[in-house]
């Protein structure tokens, strides 16, 4: 119900909340805590003080359900808790989106005064956004001082239903509304409206620009992922091929159509994409490394990648990662999960030792992050009690435990890939059927009521829930559809045909004269 049920809290450029009090009661275990920062914008969202160790953001420590009032939340012991389901951070600014899909925010935020002009004020307490009331936030991006959301166009969410909307700074066109000029409140971009023929899925900010993952809503053609791109581009980060900024979503021309992408982020000048074929894509600062100024890259090409540059994998030797997951950017460097989980690779910036390798230095090309797979965890148990053994243990019982160690090293690694191939399969049959990647968020009702998958159900499902505009579209694909196969029966009823003529002409050739 998103938060129609809760009173607003007046704020503007002069925020103070001295005398004001969370209206929730709050349970522990569904607290939130913060960790160090060296900046005093608020953005720990527990005071204005810098805190050495993580601290507790006390506007959500027992967090109750909004469902009566505050006077009766206090009075009542059966409350439900709600609970936080994800947080975002940008520049100076803090995310929390809870259960009910409301979006909160703390730390420098976009504001308006009380004459109605935009600023970005500091709130050291959590604030909810209170523009998407009857609507459910599904996912928030944020930049320096820009944000963008991902919300549904109902009241819930049932996936494939997102529109975006973006606020904050705009100096840059950075909130894709064709203009640079800077909004107090959430305003919806027309490039991924409801009436768009676009569905959001994914949303990234770097430091002045955005990204926008999307698939084509139409029945009637094949399923198209694609990148959009908007803001500043002095870098290439837009991946347009110039360094123009963009005021409106761009394609990334430079990607594929016959892919679909899983993942997307932004670092601070750069920008990376993922498929589900385990291709992986970056453009920006110093090649799409986003390395940063400073950076000594010498290697071919050196300079900011205006293109998308498709990255090479050390572990195929090609340009495909086994089993990608995740994509996710620092300020100057790449982190990738692969191997569905189990392997992660890095590359960009070394500084602090943010690429996991052991090490500070700058690396152009991925490198594995010191995190073992599963079967390398047996062979450090297996040598950890090789190293016991010689204590006096059996050499026969030492053996035999490596046996059965590497038995089981070897059935994980199979029912692994077996789960690998189930997984994509079902990813990609069900965006065959139902034109949008499997989200276990919305799981199709008759999976979450029994362990069958009912195709027929689902679809009748569809029937009921769709639009005019969206049966129209189903029409005319399976019109085409059908059409296709009509063309195929015939032209092989025409060839069948042929050869029973040439077959009968030729036998006719073969009998005698006279006969």
């Amino acid at each position: 119900m998103g938060l129609q049920h809760l009173y607003p809290l007046h704020c503007s450029c002069n925020l103070s909340f001295g005398n004001l009090k969370p209206f929730y009661q709050y349970p522990s275990q569904h607290s939130l805590c913060c960790f160090p920062d060296c900046l005093t914008d608020g953005q720990l969202g527990y005071g204005e003080e810098n805190s050495l160790f993580p601290c507790l953001v006390e506007r959500f420590q027992d967090l109750g359900s909004p469902e009566t009032l505050p006077d009766e939340a206090r009075n009542s012991d059966a409350q439900s808790s709600l609970k936080l389901s994800s947080v975002k951070a940008g520049g100076m600014m803090s995310f929390a989106i809870d259960t009910l899909g409301a979006l909160w925010m703390w730390g420098n935020c976009p504001q308006q005064t009380d004459a109605g002009e935009f600023c970005i004020a500091a709130s050291s307490v959590p604030l909810p956004v209170w523009d998407f009331h009857g609507h459910t936030v599904v996912k928030v991006a944020c930049g320096n001082e820009h944000v963008v959301a991902a919300v549904s166009t109902g009241e819930t969410y049932t996936g494939g239903d997102l529109v975006c909307y973006a606020w904050g700074k705009n100096n840059h066109g950075q909130l894709g509304l064709g203009d640079k000029e800077s909004r107090s409140h959430p305003v919806l971009i027309s490039s991924f409206s409801e009436e768009s023929s676009w569905e959001v899925y994914e949303i990234a900010c770097g430091a002045w620009h955005t990204a926008v993952l999307t698939n084509k809503k139409s029945f009637d053609v094949d399923l198209e992922s694609r990148c959009w791109t908007f803001g500043l581009g002095d870098n290439g980060q837009l991946g347009h091929g110039t360094t123009a900024s963009k005021c409106s979503p761009q394609p990334v021309d430079g990607l594929p159509t016959g892919t679909f992408l899983i993942s997307l982020d932004c670092g601070l000048f750069h920008t990376t994409v993922v498929s589900s074929d385990g291709e992986v894509w970056c453009w920006g600062m110093e090649r799409g490394l986003g390395l940063c100024p400073e950076a000594s890259f010498s290697g071919v090409d050196a300079g900011d990648a205006l293109h998308p540059i498709r990255v090479q994998s050390p572990e195929t030797n090609g340009f495909k990662f086994m089993g990608p997951v995740q994509v996710a950017c620092g300020a100057a460097h790449t982190v990738l999960v692969a191997g569905d989980g189990y392997r992660m690779w890095a590359w960009g910036r070394g500084r602090s030792g943010v690429l996991g390798r052991n090490q500070t230095a700058d690396s152009y090309t991925p490198c594995v992050v010191m995190w073992p797979p599963l079967d390398e965890n047996f062979q450090e148990i297996h040598e950890d009690r090789s190293q016991a053994s010689t204590s006096g243990v059996n050499d026969h019982t030492g053996t035999e435990l490596e046996q059965k160690l590497s038995a089981a090293s070897e059935e994980l690694q199979f029912l692994r890939s077996k789960l690998t191939l189930m997984e994509r399969y079902a990813n990609i049959l069900h965006i065959s059927i139902f034109r949008k990647p499997l989200d276990e968020r919305a799981l199709p009702r008759s999976l979450q009521e029994s362990a069958v998958f009912d195709i027929r159900k689902e679809f009748e499902n569809i029937l009921d829930t769709s639009d005019t505009d969206e049966l129209n579209r189903l029409e005319i694909f399976y019109r085409s559809m059908l059409s296709g196969v009509k063309d195929k029966l015939l032209k092989r009823r025409v060839h069948e045909m042929v050869q029973e003529c040439i077959v009968s002409l030729s036998a006719g050739r073969q009998t005698p004269r006279g006969q």
